[in-house]
């Protein structure tokens, strides 16, 4: 029996579909690093694929990392490293490299304040390579960060906002960090997913709006999430998934019956926004700065 489960993450798309019927169109790759931290990479190779996982077409990589809550030994930093060793693959420095950081989500409400908490700890210089008048540099890329916060405070457009932002500094890659939704409450405190094929803002809170993509933005477009809710349909199909199949009807009956919009979050969610913030802005400066960070 099919279910509605909401999820941002590729990873657990593939794994409730392949329950369910034979999935054809993409590959998966898995791959562990270390004992707290492993890698899978999904890439939905053609429309059958795209139609199956409600996806575009590109490469989606999950990082499952153990322990971040826990502080386990160094594990911010091997998390970070790790990041950063994907970041590389999909935006290769040079001297010329000129990037844009977005960190989308309103930075008044926790669960969707990764983006804003991110870029402010993204080393920025967009502004040095302007009062030295240099074209490029071999130690740090041209980096500019940007923080839209949301339509419901802004009154505007958020890709639309972007784009003409996008307009002003003309970069050759955004990276887009934003919060998104799980089906599994466990993910929220071990989860990064980073694409190559854009976003759609709010999508994690149940509210799409445009997307922002090599499409309307006309550069690539690289996009790291963190799921931080889950929404509470989700959260209770999940919770009653293998219980006898009468109990399963009965709760496909009860959640048809009423309108459950919410969303869940967990109580550590503080934490994981600044731990998730710290870690990914490490890996975009590692990327991003080589001869800074590395």
């Amino acid at each position: 029996m099919k279910r509605n489960y909401r999820t941002d993450l590729a990873v657990e798309t593939q794994e409730i579909l392949e329950k369910e019927e034979k999935l054809t169109g993409f590959t998966r790759k898995s791959r562990q690093l270390d004992e707290d931290i492993s890698v899978t990479a999904i890439t939905i190779e053609d429309e059958e694929g795209e139609k199956a996982f409600g996806k575009p077409k590109g490469t989606y990589i999950t990082l499952e990392v153990k322990g971040i809550l826990e502080q386990k030994d160094k594990i911010s930093e091997r998390a970070a490293r790790a990041l950063a060793a994907e970041l590389k693959k999909l935006i290769p420095f040079h001297y010329y490299l000129k990037a844009l950081v977005v960190g989308l989500g309103n930075e008044k409400v926790t669960p969707d304040s990764l983006g804003p908490h991110t870029v402010d700890k993204v080393k920025i210089t967009s502004h040095l390579f302007r009062i030295y008048d240099c074209d490029g540099d071999w130690e740090m890329g041209n980096v500019s960060g940007f923080n839209p916060s949301v339509t419901g405070v802004t009154g505007m457009e958020t890709a639309e906002v972007i784009e003409k932002v996008v307009q002003l500094v003309k970069p050759e890659v955004v990276l887009i960090i934003d919060s998104l939704a799980a089906k599994d409450i466990r993910r929220i405190s071990t989860t990064i997913q980073v694409c190559d094929t854009g976003i759609s803002p709010g999508a994690g809170m149940g509210n799409r709006r445009k997307e922002i993509s090599e499409n309307t933005l006309g550069c690539r477009v690289i996009s790291i999430g963190v799921p931080t809710v889950i929404d509470s349909r989700t959260l209770i199909l999940d919770a009653a998934e293998g219980i006898a199949p009468w109990a399963e009807k009965e709760v496909d009956r009860y959640l048809e019956n009423r309108d459950l919009d919410m969303i869940v979050t967990s109580t550590d969610i503080d934490q994981i926004i600044q731990d998730f913030s710290q870690i990914i802005a490490d890996a975009v400066n590692i990327t991003l700065h080589p001869g800074i960070y590395s």
